[in-house]
């Protein structure tokens, strides 16, 4: 446990920021949106969400998936969001910030700020930690130490330079799998990732899964998650 973050318990990652933030009338951009499962959340709480998705393939899932009123989609990267200054009241990265490129990191944020409101516009980033059982179980073959440190890294450097108020937050999700090849299938049916099968079904991994067997014969796995919220815009 990171003693300088206040402790939210067990949470997803929209129910965690609907904790922290009022969210229901709010216009709120998505920046890594995927299948825009947090958004449809979020929307249920009353907020208007745009999700930007880089990869053009989930983009076009995203297009043509059934309409929800209150949410909306482009394709877009974060570096160049496509959307105009100052409007919006809130923009959230959910796991998306170790997916920007690293040298496009501090644009990323600074984009943010760009496209928020001046003076009530809040930012949200939510990055996964590098501890628990499920970052040990995916690391053989998907080790994103190196980029979630760099968006850290990304983050410390950011601190201070656009908003007078910085609050820092820990929250813990266990994902779940009913056998090996749940997850085997959830991890190469990511089109923004390039995880083949041979990549996971190996003796380590295997063995690392075996190891969060649950009483009840499904598999559990811990996943820390650190949250950043700013707000007061210089």
């Amino acid at each position: 446990m990171d003693e300088t973050r206040t402790d939210l318990g067990e949470l997803g990652d929209a129910a965690a920021v609907a904790k922290l933030i009022t969210v229901t009338g709010l216009c709120l951009a998505d920046i890594g949106c995927g299948p825009a499962l947090a958004s449809r959340e979020l929307v249920g709480h009353g907020a208007q969400v745009v999700g930007i998705e880089p990869d053009p393939i989930q983009a076009e899932k995203n297009r043509h998936a059934v309409a929800v009123p209150g949410l909306s989609f482009h394709e877009g990267r974060a570096e160049h969001l496509p959307l105009a200054d100052g409007s919006m009241d809130g923009v959230l990265f959910f796991r998306s910030l170790h997916h920007v490129p690293i040298e496009q990191m501090d644009a990323a944020l600074e984009e943010a700020v760009r496209v928020l409101k001046p003076d009530t516009g809040c930012l949200c980033i939510v990055e996964p930690g590098m501890t628990g059982s499920h970052f040990a179980v995916m690391r053989p073959f998907h080790d994103e130490t190196l980029v979630r440190t760099e968006a850290q890294e990304a983050l410390a450097r950011f601190s201070g330079k656009w908003f007078r108020h910085e609050a820092l937050y820990q929250y813990v999700q266990y994902p779940k799998y009913a056998a090996f090849d749940n997850m085997v299938t959830r991890v190469t049916g990511q089109t923004f990732n390039s995880i083949s099968r041979d990549m996971v079904e190996t003796d380590a991994v295997r063995a690392l899964f075996e190891a969060g067997r649950s009483n009840e014969g499904d598999y559990v796995f811990d996943q820390p998650m650190l949250l950043n919220l700013y707000g007061g815009r210089i």
